[in-house]
Parts: structure tokens; C-alpha cells; sequence
């Protein structure tokens, strides 16, 4: 693990800042590649990324701010200045709103925005798990002994007893071979963002092979809300993050909401897609 590349007077070069740069810039070139498809100029693809990109981190440390509100009240400058603490799901909600107004500025309909949004937040997000693997900041799963399980030494967020954990049927305990010091060298965990890594290229690369084939606005964002949530669903059962509710995280709660949310969108959009032909024919 690297979390820090380097340092320039005051200025920290996260690893996770580096792949955060490089997943936008890949979502850049899958959206500039639909957007040109779709007939629109790809300039807006990049101006959509950007405002995206500042809404989204935006998002997504408010969203860990107001989650581990007492950790940054004791430690303000780090509501900044860390490295870590960045959530997802706070970023595609920041995302989102974003793209509604860039929408509206361009005079796009909002879901067919959307679509061509979709496989470039896949691939910006498998990428951007690689940064979570390279600063260890904590996304990392359970204690395991599985062949390719990993130690995170080098985490920003600490390789200890608070950070390493085991399950216990549904619940999270401290891992053995942990102290509130370190851990023993042969604690080993599950390497999480390289499993989200693997599974969300895989929704990309789905999204990307059937996006000229769906031909009703909306239903490739909500093949990407079903995909990418059920995919976080999987892997939050060996994160280590706590559970809330009938055994399930947070993260698990909010990855179901997209999942129904994506399965009933796609319902209806298959239920008025003759009325919307008919409408757009008499036109």
C-alpha cells in the first residue's frame, strides 16, 4: 500500500486523490463517447464530469462528516485535509444533482443524460475502488484465510483492533490477534475494494455492451442502479462496517433502496414505453 505518493510543502499527494482523478478521467471518455453517439457535442461530457467530479466529493464528505459527526467536531481540519473519508454514495448523490442542472443548462432530457452517464459511473467507480485499495482507508472486509486475503500495514486509517475486525454470525467483534497498538503479522482480511474493483468493471462492461441496444430512456441507469447496488449488497456482508438493521449495514440499506428504485423504474418505463411510442409517433 502507498496512501501517500508525496509530499510538497504543505500539500499531501494521496494515492486515493490519484485513482479519484484517473476514475473521473475514465468516465470522461466513456460519457465524451455517448455523448458524440447520441449526436451532442462531446465538450459537454467533460463539462458534466466536472461538476459532477466537485458535487461528488462534495457529496461525499459531507456525507462522512455528518456520519462520524463527533470524529470531525474533535478534529475539524481533517473535514479538509484527510485523506480519507470520502463516501459513495454521498458522491452519486452529489452527482446527481449536478447532472440535473448540466441537463438543463444543455437542454438534455434528464434520463437520456442519464444513460449516457451510466457505464462512465461504473468504470469511474471500479477505478476509484483502486485508490481504496492503494491508501487502505478502511473499505477493507473481514478477517479471513483465504488464499489472496491481504494485511493493510500502511492504512492511513490505522491496522488495528478498531480497524481490523471479525464477524460473528451478524455481528462485528474485534479480531483476534488485534490490540488498540497493531496486529499480529498473520491477521489478514478480505480485500474488498479489489472484489468491488472486479464487480463494478463487470457492470461497466455490461452497461457498454447492450448501451445500442436499449432504446427506452432511462432503462441503461436503471440496469446501472440494480447492477451497482446488488453489487454493494454482496460485498458489504465481509466489510467491516456496522450493522444497523435485521443484520445489515447502512451501505446494505441504501444498496437495497437503489435496487428497488432501479427495479421498479425499469417496471414502469416498460409499462408506458408503448404509450411514450405512440405519443412520440403522432407527433
Amino acid at each position: 500500500m502507498i496512501p501517500i505518493l508525496l509530499r510538497l510543502g504543505p500539500i499531501t499527494v494521496y494515492s486515493y486523490g490519484l485513482m479519484m482523478a484517473l476514475g473521473f478521467i475514465a468516465a470522461d471518455i466513456a460519457c465524451t463517447s455517448e455523448f458524440k453517439r447520441h449526436g451532442y457535442q462531446g465538450e459537454w461530457a467533460s463539462t458534466l464530469i466536472l461538476w459532477t467530479a466537485i458535487a461528488g466529493v462534495v457529496g461525499s464528505r459531507l456525507y462522512d462528516i455528518a456520519d462520524n459527526w463527533p470524529h470531525y467536531a474533535a478534529n475539524p481540519w481533517e473535514m479538509i485535509f484527510s485523506g480519507a473519508g470520502f463516501v459513495w454514495y454521498g458522491g452519486l448523490a452529489g452527482g446527481v444533482i449536478a447532472a440535473y442542472f448540466v441537463a438543463r443548462y444543455y437542454k438534455i432530457r434528464f434520463l437520456v443524460l442519464a444513460d449516457m452517464a451510466a457505464p462512465g459511473l461504473a468504470i469511474g467507480h471500479a477505478i476509484g475502488r483502486i485508490g481504496c485499495q492503494l491508501s487502505g482507508d478502511g473499505d477493507w472486509g473481514t478477517v479471513s484465510n483465504l488464499p489472496w486475503a491481504m494485511a493493510y500495514h500502511n492504512a492511513i486509517v490505522g491496522w488495528t483492533g478498531r480497524t481490523v475486525l471479525a464477524l460473528n454470525g451478524n455481528r462485528l467483534v474485534a479480531a483476534p490477534g488485534c490490540t488498540d497498538t497493531g496486529c499480529a503479522p498473520w491477521v489478514r482480511v478480505h480485500p474488498a475494494p479489489v472484489y468491488e474493483t472486479l464487480l463494478y468493471t463487470g457492470v461497466f462492461l455490461i452497461l457498454w455492451s447492450i448501451r445500442k441496444k436499449i432504446h427506452v430512456e432511462g432503462r441503461l441507469f436503471y440496469l446501472y442502479l440494480i447492477m451497482a447496488g446488488g453489487c454493494r449488497f454482496a460485498v458489504e456482508f465481509i466489510r467491516v462496517n456496522p450493522r444497523v438493521l435485521w443484520g445489515l449495514s447502512e451501505a446494505q440499506l441504501i444498496a437495497l433502496a437503489m435496487v428497488a428504485i432501479g427495479i421498479a423504474a425499469y417496471a414502469w418505463s416498460t409499462a408506458t414505453a408503448p404509450a411514450r411510442m405512440t405519443a412520440k409517433q403522432a407527433a
